[in-house]
């Protein structure tokens, strides 16, 4: 080593020491691992965070990232490839539907009687097309909820029913709304998006329309696992029927712990392409309600949840694995269990 590089690399360690010179920032870990053994918590945050975390792992942690780009993806609803706890990913969208008690709303649907089946729950070919064809991410965020045993929260297969009761009478919901752009999320709070074609409603919009109209829209909500714990300033939420996955979206903070410039979809209505590469940020939303949940002093006033249904009811035990812990007495899953080349 020449004499100059040795003087270079003394005077830039000196300069790390001193804070002279700036330290590239150190990646801010997934909290998910840790939060999933959490479901017993005392405080309903940290249970819907663990809960939440915990079906992310069981999908194999697939994840959006800060740029909006996909990655990690090994498994869809529609495969009957293995999760992480050894069961089809199809027949767990299943349990998500029977665990929150939803299969009521939505009967009228092919397929949905099949599912509901309690001599073979989920076998029937007509459950399966159900699962395929029917949306799902409101009853994964309906299921977290029972899970976590989270009073005050309705039930819905539709997001807006929730996002409407935290409008229209706060002091029954578990949640209070606030515009995401001024709003600071905390773990276990909901960030909401709507999906109307060819409209940005934002949160006036949407706030305009729960006050005057009770139909349907078309949302979807992630659940904030994450928001800047030990001065990371990203937060990561966890959301099901996510590019066909239970899937964990990063979105960058400001240093006071609010959402920096949420990307807003194009007005343009423009799809993605080769031609419209801004368009395929899949963090580009119309980002219209952050959820915030209430204090839990307050949540133990309101009504008690009813309980989770079904084989959900409880976490499922693996039937074999795919990173498998020495001694843990499961087998490992077979080699073609899963899908290569993903």
């Amino acid at each position: 080593m020449g004499a100059r590089l040795r003087a270079w690399l003394w005077l830039a360690a000196l300069g790390l020491a001193c804070g002279l010179l700036p330290m590239s920032p150190a990646l801010a870990a997934d909290p998910c691992p840790l939060l999933r053994a959490q479901q017993s918590a005392p405080d309903a945050a940290t249970r819907i965070a663990a809960a939440a975390c915990e079906e992310h792992q069981a999908w194999h942690r697939p994840f959006i990232d800060v740029d909006g780009r996909l990655a990690g993806s090994v498994v869809r609803e529609a495969e009957s490839a293995l999760l992480a706890n050894g069961q089809p990913a199809w027949q767990r969208v299943a349990d998500y539907w029977r665990g929150s008690g939803l299969l009521g709303q939505v009967m009228q649907r092919t397929g949905a009687v099949d599912c509901a089946s309690t001599a073979a729950p989920q076998s029937a070919p007509g459950c399966r097309s159900f699962i395929l064809d029917t949306p799902w991410s409101a009853a994964f965020v309906s299921w977290v909820m029972r899970r976590a045993a989270l009073p005050g929260f309705g039930a819905s297969a539709s997001h807006v029913d929730y996002v409407r009761a935290a409008y229209r009478d706060p002091e029954s919901s578990a949640y209070r709304i606030a515009d995401p752009r001024a709003g600071r999320p905390s773990r276990g709070d909901l960030l909401c998006y709507v999906r109307v074609p060819g409209r940005n409603f934002g949160f006036g919009g949407l706030a305009t329309l729960l006050s005057s109209e009770g139909g349907g829209l078309g949302m979807h909500c992630d659940v904030v696992v994450g928001a800047g714990e030990g001065g990371d300033r990203t937060a990561r939420l966890v959301g099901g029927n996510v590019l066909d996955g239970v899937t964990m979206r990063l979105l960058p903070l400001t240093a006071g712990g609010h959402f920096a410039d949420l990307p807003t979809r194009l007005e343009s209505g423009a799809a993605c392409s080769p031609d419209a590469p801004a368009a395929c940020n899949a963090n580009r939303q119309d980002w219209a309600a952050l959820l915030q949940l209430r204090p839990q002093a307050e949540l133990a006033r309101l009504a008690p949840p009813p309980p989770l249904q079904g084989p959900a009811a409880a976490p499922v035990s693996p039937q074999c694995c795919v990173h498998c812990v020495v001694g843990s007495g499961v087998p490992r899953c077979p080699a073609g269990a899963l899908p290569q080349g993903r």
